[in-house]
């Protein structure tokens, strides 16, 4: 009786073996199937680890959810970025990248086997609350992560809930504990200022199916406003990527002709040249890209391919380094399978894989105070009492009187631009100046347009 059962059992293990094998495709079986018998080997010792954990382990146990788990090691081995995904959480990726979700809003990885923050999304209570790229999450509501897709389902809920994460964070020398309520995390992609007349400022915060139209349009009003375009400073500081063909599309924006990115695979098919093409708009004012250690793969894509075409100059601080392209099979029964099947390099051959791109200009980012944004408020002659004029007889300033707006200020706020300014957190353009790498990308610009002025006269 006994044989017969475990002739039964080994018999279902070896059906949920094949199973296991075709979820992950025919080519995987084909190769199977071509190798030698080491593979054959290890399925076996596989088999046997399942029929004696079925067999004597102290709980019963789901032999599925063990499949499952088997697979979705077998997977994170091979690099944090790869994965299976059970039916929900292919359903969160598909959101990810043109819906909405319910969260506390930040985008994680795996790193040292420690859920790290890559960036919060801007306008986010993760945002908000002073959450950084970089921290760690060690607790969700007081329990360890262990796994990332469970960390980040445990922060995700209904809007209004309450979620208690524990963060380790570097130069903290105690755990940081934040009280978070969860709210619609919007999907915006593009946000848009003039900071002064003729100097743009776009801010994109991740790499989403409208990302390129979006931005199109932030430059069009930007572009017919009253002051011609002098610079722009393109934000992608803390923008932890999304999709490939996005990150092209924007990088071709800026970029007549010549090589935007190649993808290498082990496999021919993912093994491309991406090129750029001549646009209708010819968009030939300088450029300013800002990038920092939030700054990850797509956003790496468009900071490279600008750098090494000489069409921009980088400024911040290193990016992260995903230099690695994934892509999502679709399985049976609503699984899927994420997985690395390239990595990729800037036009000049660079790979940034775990190293990140470099800045041309590194500047540490910190918040200026008001008496560094007002400019310098040293004694001056005019102060003195009585004091010389410019010219006899002139008139005394009436100090008093309220001065008219400026012509400045009456031709920074285009009403076509004011959809990118409105949205969840709007841009404010005096906090944006107390920003000392923003500050810098536009005196950067602005010198640019003088210099240019005195060699053209």
């Amino acid at each position: 009786m006994t044989t017969r059962k475990t002739r039964h059992l080994k018999l279902g293990v070896a059906m949920v073996l094949v199973t296991a094998a075709l979820i992950l495709g025919h080519g995987f079986y084909r190769d199977l199937s071509a190798n030698n018998e080491e593979t054959y080997k290890g399925l076996k010792l596989f088999s046997d680890v399942i029929e004696l954990v079925q067999k004597n382990y102290v709980d019963e146990v789901d032999t599925q959810k063990m499949i499952e788990a088997a697979i979705q090691g077998m997977v994170h081995s091979l690099d944090p970025h790869s994965s299976l995904l059970p039916p929900d959480a292919l359903k969160e990726l598909q959101i990810d990248t043109h819906g909405e979700f319910t969260g506390i809003g930040i985008h994680v990885t795996m790193r040292n086997n420690l859920v790290t923050v890559i960036s919060p999304i801007e306008g986010t209570p993760a945002y908000r609350a002073g959450i950084k790229a970089g921290d760690k999450i060690v607790k969700v509501d007081g329990t360890p992560t262990e796994d990332l897709r469970d960390a980040v389902k445990r922060m995700r809920g209904p809007k209004g809930t309450t979620v208690e994460i524990t963060i380790l964070r570097q130069g903290a020398s105690e755990p940081l504990e934040f009280s978070l309520v969860r709210d619609v995390i919007p999907i915006y992609s593009v946000k848009a200022q003039l900071l002064k007349p003729g100097y743009g400022y776009v801010w994109i915060t991740n790499f989403r199916e409208n990302t390129t139209g979006d931005l199109i349009e932030a430059l069009d009003a930007m572009e017919s406003a009253e002051a011609p375009m002098k610079g722009l400073i393109l934000d992608l500081r803390d923008n932890p990527g999304g999709i490939l063909n996005q990150a092209i599309e924007v990088s071709d924006l800026f970029l007549e002709d010549g090589e935007i990115l190649s993808i290498k695979g082990r496999d021919g098919r993912n093994t491309k040249v991406f090129k750029a093409h001549a646009d209708d708009v010819k968009r030939e004012y300088p450029i300013v890209v800002l990038i920092n250690g939030g700054s990850a793969s797509a956003s790496e894509i468009v900071a490279g391919a600008l750098q090494d075409q000489k069409r921009a100059l980088i400024l911040g601080t290193t990016s992260f380094g995903k230099g690695s392209v994934q892509t999502v099979e679709t399985l049976r029964d609503g699984y899927g399978l994420k997985f690395t099947i390239a990595r990729y390099y800037t036009p000049s051959g660079r790979s940034i894989q775990a190293k990140g791109v470099e800045p041309d200009v590194e500047v540490q980012h910190r918040i200026l105070a008001d008496a560094e944004t007002t400019g310098d408020r040293m004694l001056k002659e005019k102060d003195l009492k009585n004091h010389l004029d410019a010219e006899p007889d002139m008139e005394p300033e009436e100090s008093a009187v309220e001065p008219e707006k400026t012509e400045e200020e009456t031709v920074l706020d285009p009403p076509s631009l004011k959809r990118f300014n409105a949205k969840h957190s709007p841009l404010d353009r005096d906090t944006l100046l107390s920003d000392n790498q923003v500050l810098r990308a536009l005196d950067i610009l602005i010198s640019y347009d003088i210099f240019k002025k005195l060699s053209d006269g």
